[in-house]
Order: structure tokens, then C-alpha cells, then sequence
């Protein structure tokens, strides 16, 4: 049996999506050695191709390069998954962006969607994702873009939306917004990334259909995270192109890859 490296983040999404995979629930030829990491982190230790197989944020697909290949299977994408723009007080996007913006990495899909969305964006601090929500409501920064599950909690630390990027590009594009897709690295042979994505096939369709199963490894790396919230990044992230990417996710990926250059 092949064991591989996959890195791939703590969020509930990926714990729910991959745990099959991870705790050999699914029948295989490779066994998967886990590496929990923020995105942006996993999108930099790709450029030295550390682990076998890793999660990618879709913005981080042109700086990689041809050292990896995504796979059909485990991406994060569709409608209304998009990151947001969020500030103390109501305002427009152009007034957002006028002062320092906080953003979780110059890698991440969400960064590329608002320097479309927002080309006159000049001035940005990177931080961790989960920072961003008291970095804007202490006035460290004017905004903040916001992924993941801060989504779901902006209100309760008074803050307003100013725009949810993904309704955005589907407004701009007619496309599922393309987050983030699962990649092998490009030196492992053809057999085996089959096998893999259909493992991670495998692996997402089990926690379709055993959906308590992964309970306690989602928990575990949820932080403090509700319940509730835990199921809504679930629902949101976790879902059809999770399967299959599909001809209009593919189309997506190369639109924002191609748009982002």
C-alpha cells in the first residue's frame, strides 16, 4: 500500500469531506498520512512541493505552476460560497478599500476575486483568517476579507457586509465560484492520481451518506466553532462539485486563473 502526504485545512469542510479517506473507511490501494493546515500556509509549501497531494486555493494555481495536477474530485466550489467584504460601519466597496484592507493571504481565491472586483486596492495586510473579524472590529484595519466560517459570525462582532464577492463574479460570469480544488503532485504517476481521485471521490460520497460519522475528527479541529456553524460551512462548501468539479467548474478555474494574471 502507498502512503501519501495530503495537506489539506482544519475547517469543517475538508474534516467532513476527506475523514473516510483519512481513517481508511473506503476501500484503497493508498493510505493517506494527514497534514492539517490554514490555506495560505498550504498554498506556500506548495511552491516546494512538500506534500504528495494538497488543498489549493484556485489563486495559488498560476504561482505553482506544472508541479501539480487538480484533481476532479474535492474541490470546494458553487454558488453563494463566496468570500466577503466586511467593515465597522456601512459603506461602499470603493470606500472599503480606500485604507488598509486585512486579507488571509495574497494566495487565496478570495484575494484574487477582490483585486478583480476592486483593482484600485492598494493597501493590504496579510493575517490568519480567523484574525480578520477582531483586526476590523478593533480598528487595527479599515476591512477585512473574510473566508471560511467568519462568514457566518461577522454580525455578532458588528460588523457590516459591504460585498460578498461570490454573488460578484456569478453576477460578472454566470460561473460557480472556484475556490479551492485538491492537486497531486505532478512526479507521482498516472495510476496512482487516479486512484487518488477516486479515493477522494469515495471518500466525499461516504460522508454524504454517513454524515454523523465524521463528527468527533470535525469537532476536534473545529475550534471553537459551533455546532450550528460547523453545519453551515458543511452545507455551504461541501456539495455537488465536491463529487466532480463538472464542465462549468472547470470553466470557472480557468476564467479566474486567466482573469487573475
Amino acid at each position: 500500500m502507498r502512503e501519501l502526504t495530503f495537506g489539506y485545512s482544519p475547517c469543517p469542510n475538508d474534516t467532513f469531506a476527506f475523514h473516510a479517506l483519512t481513517f481508511g473507511l473506503i476501500d484503497t490501494s493508498v493510505r493517506i498520512v494527514p497534514v492539517l493546515l490554514d490555506i495560505e500556509e498550504l498554498n506556500r509549501r506548495a511552491h516546494h512541493g512538500e506534500f504528495d497531494l494538497t488543498k489549493l486555493s484556485v489563486g495559488a494555481f498560476a504561482g505553482v505552476g506544472s508541479s501539480y495536477q487538480l484533481l476532479r474530485s474535492g474541490a470546494a466550489l458553487g454558488h453563494g460560497v463566496g468570500p466577503l467584504v466586511v467593515t465597522r460601519i456601512p459603506m461602499s466597496l470603493e470606500q472599503a478599500v480606500s485604507a488598509r484592507v486585512a486579507i488571509p493571504g495574497r494566495e487565496t481565491t478570495a484575494y484574487r476575486l477582490l483585486r478583480l472586483a476592486a483593482p484600485q486596492l492598494e493597501d493590504v495586510v496579510e493575517m490568519r483568517y480567523d484574525r480578520i473579524l477582531h483586526a476590523v472590529s478593533s480598528g487595527e484595519v479599515h476591512a477585512g476579507l473574510i473566508i471560511h466560517e467568519s462568514r457566518f459570525t461577522y454580525a455578532e462582532h458588528g460588523l457590516h457586509k459591504t460585498i460578498d464577492l461570490g454573488d460578484w463574479w456569478e453576477r460578472e460570469t454566470h460561473l460557480p465560484v472556484p475556490l479551492a480544488g485538491i492537486c497531486a503532485r505532478a512526479d507521482i504517476d498516472a495510476a496512482t492520481t487516479a486512484e487518488v481521485e477516486r479515493a477522494i471521490r469515495a471518500s466525499v460520497q461516504y460522508a454524504f451518506d454517513h454524515p454523523e460519522a465524521s463528527r468527533d475528527y470535525v469537532r476536534a479541529n473545529a475550534q471553537e466553532m459551533s455546532d450550528a456553524v460547523c453545519a453551515q460551512h458543511i452545507a455551504l462548501y461541501v456539495n455537488e462539485h465536491s463529487l466532480d468539479i463538472g464542465d462549468d467548474g472547470m470553466r470557472a478555474i480557468t476564467r479566474l486563473v486567466s482573469d487573475a494574471r
